[in-house]
Formats: structure tokens, C-alpha cells, sequence
């Protein structure tokens, strides 16, 4: 309701009220004059209650005049005979009036109180909206929005010292300029244009200032526009914070990788490079060599070349793993087929021991890069071979259950303590115990890991100590 028609109802309903109590007390004989005073004065302070001051200080004069005229004597005349009651009259307007003015006074506290609750329960909830987010770019883009979902004006904009953007709620410019960001930023004060309906404000964190903000539409009060403005400051400032923690983590984390991939690599390198030297060594300073001798020597060379050359490519299929590069083209194709494949190709590293496959030909066909998969049961057989006495079994098992293919080695092997198990996977980690008898880079199993993730599969191990390991991958059912 508009505010002239909402005084004027007000008027109205006082004048009417006024005439109710006349009526009432006309129509009740013999009744008190201080029984109509009170019937007068809660009229008065019900219209101050929901109407104001003013219709209700109109309806304390006029029924002050009413009450002169209709109840005091002499009736229906202004003049009063008895002193006395030019007491009582002057005594009911004072009262009247005094009672309009604290209901009113009351009421406006009242209102006031709501609006203070529901401005802070707006900066709550805001507050919260701004800690859902650690990313300062998206933040940033986010602030507009959320300030005008949260306190219902029109849109807003802001704007920051370190960033030439303008981060705003809509597409809409809607009067808040880039001009005047800058300007509040620089004078560092807050402008309120109530004739236009905009408003601009600082961000401060303390006595620095780190931006501006704007909004158009329902004005807040100042108190509110401070603590947004101050809210905003310390989300930006946290976020930039944790960005640049996180970003100074990335780069301890990616020092502390190179340090291990260089005394991991450095470390396996020196084994054949050594025998490669001895060899090549034996062979120049030794010509008068049985043929035997020479040809031992140069299959020392042939196999820790080889065992150089791949060390070379785990560490250049890591890189591109982690980088995202490796391209898969999985489509569905039968786990069996890439395990027979994958043994055929470790028949010699096999040799003692005797494999056992447990695969039922039912199973269905599972989305798959098979050469990648392939690598990954490498992998696996390999370290269930390199871990395990000669003479002990491996077994392969598969099965599938809930939309997924689940295939398993297992080896009886040293076995891994609950400690070892959440570590295993992770770049150039190797077994406490197994660091020194069994040689490796500790990127085999990581390997196996970032394939598996990138089929949209997972892949574990359990193990008991001095009983063996099973490792096992899903991969989804195609």
C-alpha cells in the first residue's frame, strides 16, 4: 500500500473509531464518563499501534473533543461547568498522545528489531555462500549473484585493485559504472544516490581497501552495506590465500617428486649401467676370450640395455599419464583374451612358477583399452613373480558382479602391512622390506593405477603379512 493511501486509511479508521465508542456509549445508559475516557484511549493506542503517530495524536484531539461534547457535562456543549473536569480532559489528551507517541515508539523499535534479525540472518546466510567456494575466479563471478539473491536488490557489481574485470550479476549495467567503482575504491568512501536507488561502497580488509562494490535496486542501510562490503574483502582475501598456499604446495610437492624420481632413477640406473661397463670392459681388455665368454658378457649387455630402455619408458609413460596425454580406445573385448596375451608374453619371467586362471567363459565383456589393460596384468604378474619363493602359484581369477568386471592376482608373496597397502600405488614407492632384494623404480604399480582410473575403474590390494597379496582391478562391464 502506498504511503498516502495507507495515512489516509489511517485517518479514516481513527475518525471511525471515535464514532464507535460515541455510539456505544450513547446507546449504554448511565455509563461512566471514565469507563468511555479508557474506551477512547485503547482506540487511540490500537491506531498507533498499526497506523502511527500522526492518526492517532488526530484521534486523541477529536476524541478529547467527543468526549467533552457527548459525555461531560453539560452535555452537547463545548463548556464544562464543573473545574474539575477541565482536569480530566486536559489529563485524557495528555495521555492520549503520550500513550500514541511510546506505541508508536514501540512499534518502530519493534520493526526496526525485525529488520536488524533479518539483515543479520541475510549476512549469515551469505556468509555462508561465500565460504562455498575456495576458487577466486569463480568466486568472483559468483558474488554478484549471490548478493542479489540474498538481499533482493536489483544487481550488483564488483570490482577489485588487482583486476581490471568488472564482476557483475546480469548482463545489465544498470547505472553501475566502472567510473564509479573506481571512484569509491580511490576516495574510499561509501555514496548513496537515493534518487536513483544505487549505491556504492568499499571493500576493506582493516584500513586497506581492496575493491568496490555497487548495487541498484532497494537501498540497504549503511550498517549493511559495511558488513558486505567487509565480507567480500575477507572471502576474496581467503580465497587468494588458499590459492597461493595450494599453488606453493604444488610446488614443494613437484620439488619433492623430482628429488624422488631422481635417486629413484639415478639408483636403478647405476645397477646396468655398472654391468654394462663391467661387460663392455671385460670385452676390450680381455680379447683372447672363449666365444662361451664373450657371448655371456654380451647377453649381460643385451639385457640390462633393455632393462635400461624400459626403465626410460616407465618413466616417460608416467609423465604422460599424469599429463592427460595418453589417448584410450576401449571398447568391449573379453578379459580372458588379455590375459592369455599378457602370459604369453611373460612365459620366461614365469617359468617358476605355475600359474593358475581361474575365468569362467561366461563372464561378459568389459570396456577396455586392451594393450593398456594388458600393461596393467603385466605389471601385476610381474611383481607377484618378483615377490613370491620360486615354486609358488599365481593365481588369476575374474568375476563379474553389480555392473563391473573384477579381475585379481594373487601371489604368495612376503605379503603388505595395513600401512604399506594405502602406499603402494603412489609414485616410486617401494616395500620397506623390498627395496634392497628386488630391483624397480616403484612406478609399476602407479602405472597400473592412473590406467585403471582413466577406464573409469578403481583398483586395490589386500593382503596379510607372511601370507601373500591379492591385487585386483574393475573395469566397467561394456
Amino acid at each position: 500500500m502506498k504511503p498516502a493511501i495507507r495515512s489516509a486509511v489511517g485517518y479514516v479508521l481513527a475518525a471511525l473509531s471515535v464514532l464507535a465508542v460515541i455510539l456505544l456509549g450513547r446507546a449504554l445508559h448511565g455509563i461512566n464518563p471514565t469507563t468511555i475516557a479508557l474506551a477512547f484511549l485503547l482506540g487511540v493506542l490500537g491506531i498507533s499501534t498499526f497506523w502511527g503517530l500522526r492518526p492517532a495524536v488526530f484521534m486523541s484531539v477529536i476524541a478529547t473533543l467527543a468526549f467533552n461534547y457527548f459525555f461531560l457535562p453539560p452535555v452537547g456543549t463545548f463548556r464544562i461547568s464543573d473545574p474539575q473536569n477541565w482536569i480530566a480532559l486536559f489529563a485524557f489528551l495528555v495521555t492520549a498522545v503520550t500513550a500514541s507517541e511510546l506505541s508508536e515508539r514501540a512499534g518502530r523499535e519493534a520493526r526496526n528489531a525485525n529488520e536488524r534479525r533479518r539483515e543479520i540472518e541475510r549476512l549469515y546466510a551469505f556468509s555462508q555462500l561465500l565460504l562455498s567456494s575456495d576458487n577466486a575466479a569463480e568466486l568472483l563471478n559468483s558474488i554478484p549473484r549471490y548478493i542479489v539473491d540474498s538481499f533482493g536488490v536489483r544487481s550488483a557489481a564488483i570490482s577489485l585493485t588487482n583486476r581490471a574485470d568488472i564482476y557483475r550479476s546480469g548482463p545489465n549495467v544498470d547505472g553501475l559504472e566502472a567510473h564509479d567503482l573506481q571512484l569509491c575504491c580511490l576516495r574510499s568512501e561509501p555514496r548513496i544516490d537515493h534518487t536513483n536507488q544505487r549505491a556504492f561502497t568499499p571493500l576493506t580488509m582493516g584500513m586497506r581497501v581492496v575493491g568496490s562494490m555497487g548495487i541498484a535496486g532497494p537501498l540497504l542501510s549503511r550498517q549493511t552495506l559495511d558488513a558486505i562490503g567487509s565480507l567480500i574483502a575477507i572471502s576474496v582475501e581467503r580465497a587468494g590465500a588458499i590459492e597461493k598456499l595450494s599453488r606453493a604446495e604444488a610446488a614443494r610437492e613437484s620439488e619433492q617428486l623430482r628429488s624422488l624420481l631422481l635417486d629413484s632413477v639415478t639408483h636403478e640406473f647405476r645397477t646396468p649401467l655398472t654391468a654394462i661397463k663391467a661387460s663392455v670392459t671385460s670385452l676390450l681388455s680381455s680379447p683372447s676370450l672363449s666365444p662361451p665368454e664373450k657371448t655371456e658378457l654380451l647377453t649381460v649387455i643385451d639385457e640390462e640395455s633393455d632393462r635400461l630402455n624400459r626403465l626410460v619408458g616407465e618413466a616417460a609413460e608416467m609423465s604422460q599419464l599424469d599429463a592427460g596425454k595418453v589417448e584410450l580406445h576401449p571398447v568391449p573385448a573379453s578379459i580372458r583374451d588379455v590375459v592369455d596375451e599378457a602370459l604369453e608374453d611373460l612365459k620366461q619371467v614365469l617359468t617358476s612358477h605355475p600359474v593358475e586362471i581361474r575365468i569362467p567363459d561366461d563372464l561378459p565383456p568389459a570396456q577396455m583399452d586392451s594393450a593398456r589393460i594388458k600393461e596393467v596384468l603385466i605389471h601385476l604378474l610381474e611383481n607377484a613373480a618378483k615377490y613370491s619363493p620360486p615354486g609358488t602359484p599365481i593365481r588369476i581369477t575374474a568375476e563379474a558382479k553389480n555392473g563391473t568386471l573384477t579381475t585379481s592376482v594373487s601371489d604368495r608373496g612376503p605379503g603388505i602391512d595395513d600401512f604399506e597397502q594405502a602406499l603402494v600405488f603412489e609414485k616410486f614407492y617401494r616395500g620397506q622390506n623390498q627395496r634392497v632384494r628386488v630391483h624397480g623404480t616403484g612406478m609399476g604399480l602407479a602405472i597400473c593405477k592412473a590406467i585403471v582410473e582413466a577406464h573409469g575403474g578403481r583398483i586395490g590390494v589386500t593382503s596379510q603379512l607372511g601370507h601373500g597379496s591379492v591385487f585386483y582391478f574393475s573395469l566397467p562391464v561394456g
